[in-house]
């Protein structure tokens, strides 16, 4: 995502109360303007990206491709225990916007769940996103930033106090870049580069290369996935932004992964930043609006300060490896839990030779820029006193809410056998899997 042009920093005063409460440590700002409503929103890069990833991979027409999602949105989202909780969870974000209360909440306020049994389930009237999508999938990605569509999504949001424009949607383009690709001990890593958590990666796994691990991740390996982080989100915080002279990677959190049966990967890590991102709904088109506003620093004068047209320092951190006969496809949602998870799993792949259940199952910690370490406390004991002698460590169990690690799904390919798994705890995380007659799958 980029900030829009006509942005004016001087619209986001601070608070002088001290960090806000969201997922990044800023200084809070007035009406929480950069993390709260049409304020808050940049402008969308994932559809012109998949656009173009279309027209230079797909093989299948791209109307075809959009007509599950289509399909999805007419018969709209089952409201499940999950999607219950998640609505009750932010319900008084989203009774601030009409449109988004509407969709989300019952008689504007109180949380959507389905009642007892079966046949008294709940969905949500997706319907009019089920238009735009439709209009997507017969007039190309394009439509979304040069044609009508587009051009009601951005008179939605300025209504709304925002100020994403026609002239900020034509002006985007997502571009293609070739990856960040290293070797750590024997693997190879590919990772986006740019203002991703690509480069973040690549620190933290130079640092653990220095280390000797063990035989089994152990202390002196978690002591060494504790440090590199903290070494490289130092780095990261202190130095990353687009101050014009770093290359701009499109940003496009859900994260899937595909394997096919000939062994070509696809990582891909997609976000609206926030749980339901900035809570807005543009009424003309249907679609839940993000908030990449906030990932950009309130406070002026840094690499990554808020300000017009820039690019969002994003989280993403997509990684395919390949080591022997091993190649796997990894990402995560998770905002700045995500390179955390990527690296220890990266090792417990390249380190330790684990399978994909495996390495999805082993515990972590996440370290995310803090002081504070968070260890899964079935990390064994010996574990936990070698991370507490040298940072603070508060131990608590993985659980689907709230959300103490990142959320990761991948795909593995040993020779000719693919295999796939999502975290372990996501109520939502599905691996599928297709049989054919050369391989399993």
């Amino acid at each position: 995502m980029r900030s829009p042009a006509s942005l004016d920093p001087a619209n986001y005063p601070l608070t002088g109360k001290g960090i806000a409460g969201d997922l990044f440590p800023w200084e809070e700002v007035v009406e929480d303007r950069n993390v709260q409503g049409a304020t808050a929103i940049a402008v969308p890069g994932l559809v012109d990206g998949m656009g173009q990833m279309h027209d230079r991979f797909g093989r299948l027409p791209w109307a075809d491709l959009l007509a599950p999602a289509v399909a999805f949105a007419k018969q709209g989202l089952l409201v499940d225990w999950y999607a219950a909780l998640i609505i009750a969870s932010s319900t008084r974000a989203l009774a601030q916007d009409p449109d988004a209360a509407a969709l989300f909440l019952e008689d504007g306020q109180w949380p959507t769940i389905s009642g007892w049994t079966a046949l008294a389930e709940k969905r949500l009237d997706q319907s009019r996103m089920a238009d735009s999508l439709d209009q997507i999938a017969r007039y190309g990605a394009r439509t979304f930033y040069d044609g009508d569509l587009g051009a009601a999504m951005a008179g939605d949001i300025q209504a709304k106090g925002g100020c994403l424009t026609v002239d900020d949607l034509k002006a985007y383009h997502a571009r293609m870049l070739d990856p960040l690709s290293f070797d750590y001990r024997n693997t190879r890593f590919h990772v986006p580069p740019g203002l991703t958590a690509g480069p973040t990666f690549q620190q933290a796994l130079a640092l653990m290369e220095t280390r000797p691990l063990g035989d089994s991740p152990g202390p002196e390996a978690f002591a060494a996935y504790a440090d590199g982080l903290k070494s490289a989100y130092a780095a990261r915080l202190g130095a990353m932004g687009d101050t014009g002279e770093t290359e701009k990677a499109p940003g496009c959190t859900t994260h899937f992964a595909v394997v096919d049966r000939s062994g070509n990967m696809v990582s891909q890590t997609q976000t609206l930043l926030s749980i339901f991102g900035s809570r807005v709904v543009s009424p003309s088109t249907g679609f839940l609006m993000n908030n990449g506003i906030m990932w950009f620093d309130p406070v002026q004068g840094r690499p990554n300060s808020l300000g017009p047209d820039k690019a969002c320092l994003m989280n993403v951190c997509p990684i395919l490896g390949e080591t022997g006969d091993t190649r796997f496809g990894f990402g995560a949602s998770g905002g700045r839990k995500i390179v955390s998870a990527m690296a220890q799993m990266a090792s417990f792949v390249a380190d330790f030779g684990m399978d994909i259940a495996e390495t999805f199952h082993h515990p972590r910690i996440d370290v995310s820029g803090g002081e504070t370490i968070v260890a899964d406390d079935t990390l064994l004991p010996d574990v936990l006193a070698r991370l507490r002698a040298d940072h603070p460590v508060h131990a608590t169990r993985r659980s689907p809410f709230p959300y103490a690690f990142a959320c990761p799904a991948g795909v593995m390919r040993r020779g000719k056998v693919n295999s796939g798994c999502t975290e372990i705890m996501s109520p939502w995380g599905d691996a599928i899997s297709e049989q054919t007659g050369q391989t399993n799958q």
